[in-house]
This record gives structure tokens, C-alpha cells and sequence, in this order.
């Protein structure tokens, strides 16, 4: 039987055994997190969605910023939701759900236009050419995710390669429902207003100093 399931966008999922703390909120605190595995996913109001989000040090900040949107993180590592648990627990936040799994999953279960600002920060760059199909950003899911995101929302990129960015600024500029927000050198050179620096950008494991893409969901004519 052939499989038809898409390429996966990330790699490893599990590293290092996980400390008993993160051991036990994986057990406890997580099933209350959780997104069901399956169907769709209704009752939405204001809502953030982070893809990739690594520790979950961004995440949880900006939910402890915003109390009254809700967040949606997504992340395929193991040991990245364990120490996202740990941040929830010890910041209180009340307001995020978590799917460890493929980003696809989620959005393709999205209703339309429920999006208001959707986060992918540093996700695997794949740097070899041959990789590239491994990437997230592919046209498909760009129209995946302007399906779910609001007219006016913002999709947020970041990247510390620069061959990454090329790709990103290249493939969404080519779908007439985004438009890159740039105006001058300085927009993609710094980060935008409240971000929060992550473990995995500290660390400058890329070939450029980090690039930020703000890009905007257009209303387009019927």
C-alpha cells in the first residue's frame, strides 16, 4: 500500500531521558493540555499558534503576556513539551494547549479564519539541498495556513540561515494572500516588539545573525 502521509519536517523526537519532574507532568499535567489526536477543532476564540516551540520559554511568556487569548503550541520533541510543562507549572498560565506532533496535523483540522497571529521561530532548517523537501514552509501548507489564519493576521518567521530565509521570503511571497511588511533593512534585522529570546537562538547554531519576516493575511477580492 502506498503511503501517502507527507514528509516529516523535523527530525529527531526524543533525546536525553527526561528528570523525574518532567517525567511526572508528562503524566499528569499534559493529558489536561493536550488537543485531541483527532476531529476537528472548534471553540476558538482569540488564538495564537506557535509551530516548533523548542523549550516553550517563548511560548508560555507571551501567554503569561496575553491572559485573556488563547495559545496553541505545537512541537514534534519530546523533551521540548517536557520543559514547556515545566514553564506552565511554574508560571500558572491557564491558557495554553499543546499537541506534541506534527504542525500539519493541527492546522488541517483548524476551522477557517481562526488565527489571529501564528509563530514559527527557528524551526529545522534542513541547510542541504536535498533536504529541502523536508522543510515546513512548502507551498501546500502556506495555503493551510492562510485557510486558518484571519484576514489581517500576521505570520511571524524567523531563522538564523540565511538560504532559510531566501526560501521562506520566496515561497510566501508568491501566494497573493500574504504580504511581506517590511519596509526598511531594520524590520528583518531585528525582532519585532515583545519577542522573547529563545534557548535555541542564544545558542547562534546558524550561518546569519537571526532574520525576522512579518508577513500579513490579505483579504482578497471574490
Amino acid at each position: 500500500m502506498e503511503d501517502h502521509r507527507p514528509i516529516r519536517s523535523f527530525g529527531r523526537i526524543k533525546a536525553r531521558t527526561l528528570k523525574p519532574r518532567q517525567a511526572g507532568l508528562m503524566k499528569t499535567l499534559l493529558p489536561h493540555l493536550a488537543r485531541p489526536e483527532e476531529g476537528a477543532i472548534e471553540g476558538l476564540g482569540p488564538t495564537v499558534l506557535e509551530i516548533g516551540f523548542g523549550g516553550g520559554e517563548h511560548l508560555v511568556a507571551q501567554a503569561t503576556a496575553h491572559p485573556d487569548t488563547r495559545f496553541i503550541g505545537v512541537e514534534p520533541f519530546m523533551n521540548g513539551v517536557a520543559s514547556c510543562l515545566r514553564h506552565i507549572e511554574e508560571s500558572g498560565a491557564q491558557n495554553v494547549r499543546l499537541h506534541m506532533g506534527d504542525a500539519r496535523d493541527v492546522v488541517s483540522r483548524l476551522p477557517d479564519g481562526c488565527i489571529d497571529l501564528c509563530y514559527i521561530l527557528f524551526p529545522d532548517p534542513w541547510p542541504k539541498a536535498r533536504h529541502h523537501k523536508r522543510r515546513l514552509i512548502q507551498p501546500d501548507f502556506l495555503g493551510e495556513l492562510a485557510r486558518v489564519m484571519k484576514p489581517g493576521a500576521e505570520l511571524r518567521f524567523a531563522t538564523d540561515w540565511a538560504n532559510y530565509a531566501a526560501w521562506t521570503l520566496e515561497h510566501v511571497s508568491r501566494d497573493a494572500r500574504f504580504a511581506w511588511l517590511a519596509e526598511r533593512a531594520e524590520d528583518w534585522r531585528q525582532p519585532w516588539r515583545g519577542h522573547v529570546t529563545t534557548r535555541y537562538e542564544a545558542k547562534r547554531l546558524g550561518d546569519c545573525a537571526p532574520i525576522w519576516l512579518r508577513f500579513v493575511r490579505r483579504e482578497l477580492p471574490e
